[in-house]
Protein backbone atom coordinates (compact mmCIF):
# COMPACT_ATOMS: atom_id res chain seq x y z
CA UNK A 1 0.00 0.00 0.00
CA UNK A 2 1.12 3.55 -0.29
CA UNK A 3 0.51 6.82 1.02
CA UNK A 4 -1.42 9.04 -1.19
CA UNK A 5 -0.86 12.87 -1.27
CA UNK A 6 -3.80 15.41 -1.04
CA UNK A 7 -2.57 17.06 -4.52
CA UNK A 8 -2.03 13.66 -6.48
CA UNK A 9 -6.39 13.56 -6.06
CA UNK A 10 -6.84 17.02 -6.40
CA UNK A 11 -5.12 16.79 -9.62
CA UNK A 12 -7.29 13.67 -10.56
CA UNK A 13 -10.22 15.79 -9.16
CA UNK A 14 -9.90 19.06 -10.43
CA UNK A 15 -8.25 18.46 -13.79
CA UNK A 16 -6.67 21.69 -13.73
CA UNK A 17 -3.95 20.64 -14.90
CA UNK A 18 -3.82 18.02 -17.90
CA UNK A 19 -0.45 17.19 -17.40
CA UNK A 20 -0.56 16.27 -13.46
CA UNK A 21 -4.12 14.88 -14.13
CA UNK A 22 -2.54 12.18 -16.88
CA UNK A 23 -0.25 11.28 -14.32
CA UNK A 24 -2.77 11.05 -11.14
CA UNK A 25 -5.03 8.84 -13.13
CA UNK A 26 -3.23 5.83 -13.04
CA UNK A 27 -1.79 6.42 -9.41
CA UNK A 28 -4.76 6.45 -7.77
CA UNK A 29 -6.53 3.83 -10.47
CA UNK A 30 -3.68 1.04 -10.10
CA UNK A 31 -2.68 1.21 -6.90
CA UNK A 32 -4.02 0.59 -3.12
CA UNK A 33 -3.79 3.62 -1.29
CA UNK A 34 -3.92 4.93 1.99
CA UNK A 35 -5.31 8.59 2.55
CA UNK A 36 -4.50 9.68 6.25
CA UNK A 37 -6.91 11.46 8.08
CA UNK A 38 -5.03 15.05 7.71
CA UNK A 39 -5.12 14.46 3.96
CA UNK A 40 -9.24 14.31 3.54
CA UNK A 41 -9.02 17.14 6.13
CA UNK A 42 -6.68 18.94 3.79
CA UNK A 43 -8.89 17.76 0.68
CA UNK A 44 -11.87 19.06 2.05
CA UNK A 45 -10.67 22.54 3.11
CA UNK A 46 -8.69 23.38 -0.50
CA UNK A 47 -11.71 22.45 -1.71
CA UNK A 48 -13.98 24.76 -0.17
CA UNK A 49 -11.75 27.44 0.29
CA UNK A 50 -9.58 27.55 -2.15
CA UNK A 51 -11.55 26.36 -5.21
CA UNK A 52 -15.38 27.40 -3.69
CA UNK A 53 -16.97 23.96 -4.27
CA UNK A 54 -20.19 23.61 -1.99
CA UNK A 55 -20.23 21.56 0.49
CA UNK A 56 -22.67 19.34 -0.64
CA UNK A 57 -20.53 18.65 -3.90
CA UNK A 58 -17.25 17.83 -1.92
CA UNK A 59 -19.18 15.38 -0.08
CA UNK A 60 -20.64 13.57 -3.26
CA UNK A 61 -17.47 13.29 -5.09
CA UNK A 62 -14.99 12.40 -2.00
CA UNK A 63 -17.60 9.83 -0.87
CA UNK A 64 -17.92 8.23 -4.15
CA UNK A 65 -14.05 8.63 -4.38
CA UNK A 66 -13.01 7.18 -0.95
CA UNK A 67 -15.49 4.28 -1.69
CA UNK A 68 -13.22 2.81 -4.10
CA UNK A 69 -11.94 -0.80 -3.07
CA UNK A 70 -8.63 0.62 -3.46
CA UNK A 71 -8.89 3.52 -1.05
CA UNK A 72 -7.45 2.78 2.32
CA UNK A 73 -8.52 4.58 5.78
CA UNK A 74 -7.57 4.31 9.54
CA UNK A 75 -11.44 4.29 9.51
CA UNK A 76 -13.43 4.18 6.64
CA UNK A 77 -16.77 4.56 8.14
CA UNK A 78 -15.69 7.89 10.21
CA UNK A 79 -14.29 9.68 7.13
CA UNK A 80 -17.33 8.73 5.12
CA UNK A 81 -19.52 9.57 8.19
CA UNK A 82 -17.61 13.31 8.34
CA UNK A 83 -18.38 14.02 4.83
CA UNK A 84 -22.39 13.53 5.70
CA UNK A 85 -21.93 15.60 9.63
CA UNK A 86 -19.97 18.07 7.32
CA UNK A 87 -22.36 18.86 4.37
CA UNK A 88 -25.50 18.38 6.69
CA UNK A 89 -24.84 20.50 9.62
CA UNK A 90 -22.77 23.37 8.34
CA UNK A 91 -19.57 22.04 10.17
CA UNK A 92 -16.35 22.58 9.62
CA UNK A 93 -14.90 19.18 8.63
CA UNK A 94 -12.74 18.84 11.71
CA UNK A 95 -16.12 19.11 13.91
CA UNK A 96 -17.47 16.89 11.77
CA UNK A 97 -14.92 14.27 12.73
CA UNK A 98 -15.67 14.85 16.11
CA UNK A 99 -19.14 14.00 15.49
CA UNK A 100 -17.94 10.88 13.79
CA UNK A 101 -16.12 9.77 15.78
CA UNK A 102 -18.66 10.18 18.89
CA UNK A 103 -20.91 8.39 16.92
CA UNK A 104 -19.30 5.45 15.30
CA UNK A 105 -16.31 4.83 18.09
CA UNK A 106 -18.63 6.26 20.74
CA UNK A 107 -15.63 8.83 22.03
CA UNK A 108 -15.85 11.31 24.69
CA UNK A 109 -15.76 14.42 22.86
CA UNK A 110 -14.58 17.30 25.17
CA UNK A 111 -15.10 21.34 23.86
CA UNK A 112 -16.53 24.54 24.41
CA UNK A 113 -18.53 24.32 21.19
CA UNK A 114 -21.89 24.94 22.24
CA UNK A 115 -22.86 24.78 18.82
CA UNK A 116 -20.90 21.04 18.46
CA UNK A 117 -21.85 19.93 21.35
CA UNK A 118 -25.74 20.55 20.87
CA UNK A 119 -25.20 18.18 17.32
CA UNK A 120 -23.42 15.77 19.31
CA UNK A 121 -25.93 15.54 22.08
CA UNK A 122 -28.72 14.97 19.16
CA UNK A 123 -26.80 12.05 17.83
Amino acid sequence: MKIIDANIILRYLLKDNLELHKKSVPLIETNRVFVPNEIAAELVYVLEKVYSIPKKEIRDVLAVLFARGNFNFIDKDVILSSLEYYSGYNLDYADALLVSYKKIQKAEVLTFDRKLLKIIEDI
